[in-house]
């Protein structure tokens, strides 16, 4: 009976959004594999070999018929046409049978893999596929007896008939299938051969084993080479074994060829090549390329709207259901407006919207947990990870601007600009400080002549009504504004603008007391110069713009550069105070400015308002100012030369028409001024000054001139020119002779200059020569003193003031220590000698240590002198100095007591054996005898 008669049923296990594709209209592409990754079949628990379980269907797109398949349990085979039969019979099936069915096409590294389920009929529940399940599969595919590998026999026709004569068989090795994360045990033999004309199963063999000696070996890559070790066989037997699990991750195949030789080594089988591929098993979970993932979608968006895309991927294999991975959401935070509104695209992991509603001023962000799971997304078997996606909802112009009273009211001080008058306060509830929410302001009414702008206030987003021209009490005690409001961002489609985006504001002018105006401001007036003092120029008066209050208005001077004018405290009239000059230094392009100042005498409650005019005199030149002449000194040749001449240049401080053109004279006496010079008129300004005569003295000439001006009346002046004539070289320079001759100096006099020098150089010379020589001495001649101008070692002479011992009938008891203080400490406070000592602690002077060194004398000394000026209890400078005072019961005896040696029982005539230095010690001592 056929097998495939008393299947029950057969049941695919599919990813749980593949059933979501069977509504699409559009074929999807063609993919090579398997129509089911699961096949559950249940069969009678006694199978007969040879009998059919159950057909797989492979998909094939590249239409090749050369599909081969490949059953991980020895105890069922695939036919080529996807058949799955019972290779071996077994007596009883009372467990379920889990096994793979892998395939591979012809020179495609690829492989497909489908799993097989046999549950034994009756059986209550037939387990489904786990994790666990599948490693149990595998385990005992490993365990399992290795697999066959048959050799093939080639046939060719005799050429002697018709028959078939027999050809050397070669090695044909079907491809090798191993799964991966085998648990072992290892090494496991892998393969076995079968002869065609053979019905047991033997170890990979050579044809000519039987002959000779054969050993087999392989190399490659996982047996020789890196990864050298995965892989071995049995030199002898030909059994080939897998030492350590696999990892179809870390490589997914291996190329191996296989050699038989003999004993010698000589190769007695063409090498065959070796295909191991690594089932892949699903151990890897689909990995995020991010664990947070960030998305935006406008508010308002449509169903549908894109949104973001999470991508996952898995280490497995991509063609199979491993790694196929498939997304899903599994929750969204928060649920508004409701708990779906987001759906994402189960293969390509792309977030649309599926509502409408979004609103980002109720809901501004959104997060979303992500899953991806492989298998296709089978939850039962696939395993999954999640990811974490925040949607973002990014804020369009839904919302208009709206102010929050329909009247805003402010003052302003008239006059006054850059003030704020009112703030404009508004709300939108759009995204803040984005072109959504920033408030434009706009006056459409109320201001024809533009006194107001509404400038936003970029924190507050308020409109700050402020003014920008002047407004007058006078002219407009209030104003009437309208204001409208937007945003920088046009309104979202559909969007009306809100009522409230207009309203009114009312602006009231307070009245200040405003300063008095000169309704001309520069005033310009025209006079001549040199008008007299006393002069009535102009009335300049001013006029108080506030009409509605009676002001008198003052006046005074304030800048006036020549102090030339007044103005009349009252109604401003100007009058000169001295001569208008238009040449003066005050005086700029013809016009003389001065300032005045009008003032009010101030509202009620408001101080003094002043106001300045200025008043611009042109002033009208008259010829007042004869012509000079430029340059004042000059000099020329003594002979008469082509260049021997002097240009000159007439120059007058009045204006056209009272200037040039000059006209120039020599005056007629002396007469030896015209017959030695002559002038020439070279313009109107320039004349030329030259020698009449060939030759001139030297020395220099005061040459008088006279110019004189184009004016009305005529102006004329006598200006002299010194000119100095002077011997001339080659070029026509003076020469430095010829320079001195021309100032004037006789040759007797430049004589007596050059002695004068010449002694004064010599001075210097004898005074540089005679201090150079006592420098000299002074290092050469050693120091001459008259031995008794000598003080060192010698007995000083001072002059004798006193009488001798006739002169001391003075008290010295005054000058010694008393006694005792009782008298001292009896006196009133206040009381004192200036020669006691006070009672008071003594300071403490510095003590001399018993063995000094010769080099602590000097500071022993100035420390003492140091303390002594410091000490308060010290007597003045004309007492009596205590030193090293010890106080009453000394063990020191008086000085008083060491008595001197009569002079006359010493002999000192040996001092005059000593030297010069101690003869006067030999004649005071040495010659007594004398006397």
């Amino acid at each position: 009976m056929n097998i495939g008669c008393v299947i029950a049923a057969c049941t695919l296990f599919a990813a749980a959004s593949s059933g979501s594709k069977t509504g699409l209209s559009v074929k999807p592409p063609c993919r090579s594999g398997f129509s089911q990754n699961f096949y559950t079949v249940i069969v009678p628990r006694v199978a007969l070999h040879g009998q059919n379980i159950l057909k797989v269907k492979f998909e094939d797109c590249q239409h090749s018929r050369e599909v081969g398949f490949v059953s991980s349990d020895p105890n069922f085979s695939v036919r080529p046409d996807g058949a799955v039969y019972v290779e071996q019979a077994f007596a009883n099936l009372s467990e379920p049978v889990q096994f793979m069915v892998t395939a591979r096409e012809l020179f495609d590294p690829h492989i497909w893999e489908t799993t097989v389920k046999l549950a034994p009929a009756g059986h209550p529940h037939p387990l489904p596929l786990t994790k666990v399940s599948i490693e149990e599969m595998l385990s005992r595919a490993l365990d399992s007896q290795p697999k066959v590998i048959k050799f093939t026999r080639k046939h060719q026709r005799s050429s002697y008939g018709n028959g078939l004569r027999r050809q050397k068989r070669d090695w044909v090795i079907p491809p090798i299938n191993v799964p991966e994360n085998s648990r072992g045990p290892f090494p496991h033999m892998l393969v076995r051969i079968m002869r065609q004309e053979q019905t047991t199963y033997k170890k990979i063999r050579s044809d000519q084993d039987k002959d000779v000696g054969i050993r087999y070996s392989i190399t490659g890559a996982g047996a020789d080479q890196p990864p050298s070790g995965i892989y071995n066989i049995d030199p002898i037997s030909g059994n080939m074994f897998v030492t350590q699990p696999l990892d179809r991750e870390e490589r997914a195949s291996f190329h191996l060829r296989a050699h038989a030789v003999d004993m010698n080594g000589n190769q007695v089988e063409n090498p065959i090549d070796l295909y191991i591929y690594v089932i892949d098993m699903n151990d890897n979970r689909p990995e995020f390329k991010n664990q947070v993932y960030n998305g935006s979608v406008a508010e308002g968006s449509k169903p549908g709207s894109s949104v973001m895309q999470v991508t996952a991927s898995d280490s497995d294999d991509a063609t199979t259901a491993n790694g196929m991975v498939r997304y899903r959401i599994l929750s969204q935070t928060p649920h508004s407006p409701i708990p779906n509104m987001f759906t994402i695209n189960s293969e390509t992991g792309d977030i649309v919207t599926v509502a409408a509603g979004l609103d980002r001023e109720k809901v501004s962000q959104y997060t979303i947990i992500v899953q991806a799971t492989d298998m296709e997304g089978n939850l039962n078997f696939g395993l999954s990870n999640t990811a974490t996606a925040l949607i973002s909802i990014t804020d369009i112009n839904d919302n208009p601007p709206e102010l929050t009273v329909r009247t805003f009211s402010g003052e302003v001080p008239e006059n006054k600009v850059n003030v704020v008058v009112a703030n404009l306060t508004v709300v939108d509830r759009d995204q803040p400080h984005s072109p959504n929410w920033n408030a434009v302001y706009r006056i459409v009414s109320g201001d024809p002549s533009g006194h107001f702008t509404i400038r936003t206030n970029p924190v507050t987003n308020e409109g700050m009504l402020t003014v920008i021209k002047p407004v007058d009490f006078e002219m407009n005690r209030a104003f009437m504004l309208t204001v409208v409001v937007s945003n920088q961002a046009h309104l979202a489609s559909g969007i009306q603008s809100s009522l409230q985006s207009t309203a009114g504001v009312t602006i009231s002018v307070q009245d200040v007391n405003e300063p008095p105006v000169f309704p001309v401001n520069p005033k310009p007036i025209r006079f001549e110069e040199g008008v007299s003092a006393g002069t009535t120029l102009t009335v300049f008066s001013a006029q108080d713009p506030d009409h509605f209050v009676h002001q008198i208005v003052r006046y005074s001077k304030l800048s006036d550069p020549a102090n030339w004018l007044r103005i009349n405290r009252t109604n401003g009239q100007i009058t000169t105070m001295a001569l208008l000059d238009r040449e003066s230094m005050y005086v700029k392009n013809n016009i003389y400015e001065a300032t005045f100042l009008a003032f009010d005498n101030g509202k009620s409650g408001s101080p003094q308002a002043s106001g300045t005019g200025t008043l611009q005199i042109y002033l009208i030149d008259v010829n007042d100012n004869p012509p000079v002449l430029i340059p004042q000194e000059a000099q020329v040749c003594q002979r008469a030369r082509p260049n021997s001449k002097i240009n000159i240049t007439a120059s007058d401080a009045d204006s056209d028409p009272n200037v040039g053109p000059f006209g120039f004279d020599l005056p007629a006496y002396p007469p030896s001024l015209r017959r030695n010079w002559t002038i020439t008129r070279l313009s109107g300004d320039h004349a030329q000054l030259r020698l009449r005569i060939p030759y001139l003295e030297a020395g220099v000439y005061e040459i008088p001139i006279t110019v004189s001006d184009s004016g009305n009346p005529q102006l004329s002046n006598r200006s002299l020119i010194r000119v100095k004539v002077c011997p001339c070289d080659d070029n026509g320079d003076c020469s430095a002779t010829g320079a001195v001759a021309a100032a004037g100096l006789g040759t007797g006099a430049i004589i007596a200059i050059l002695i004068c020098i010449i002694v004064l150089l010599s001075m210097v010379l004898l005074f540089v020569v005679w201090m150079k020589r006592r420098e000299k001495e002074k290092q050469a001649k050693p120091l001459l003193i008259d031995p008794e101008d000598d003080v060192r070692d010698n007995i000083l002479k001072y002059d004798e003031e006193g009488g001798g011992e006739e002169d001391q009938d003075y008290d010295l008891s005054q000058l010694q220590q008393p006694e005792s203080l009782d008298h001292i400490i009896s006196k009133p406070v206040g009381v004192r000698r200036v020669d006691e000592r006070p009672v008071i602690p003594e300071s403490q002077y510095p003590v001399r240590p018993s063995l000094p060194h010769p080099g602590d004398i000097g500071d022993f000394i100035h420390d003492g002198l140091r303390a002594a000026d410091n000490d308060p209890t010290a007597p003045p400078y004309d007492s009596l100095l205590v030193f090293d005072y010890e106080g009453n019961g000394s063990t020191a005896g008086s000085v008083s007591s060491l008595n001197s040696t009569n002079s006359g029982d010493q002999d000192y005539d040996y001092l005059n054996d000593w030297g010069p230095r101690f003869k006067k010690l030999a004649d005071l001592y040495g010659g007594g005898d004398d006397d």
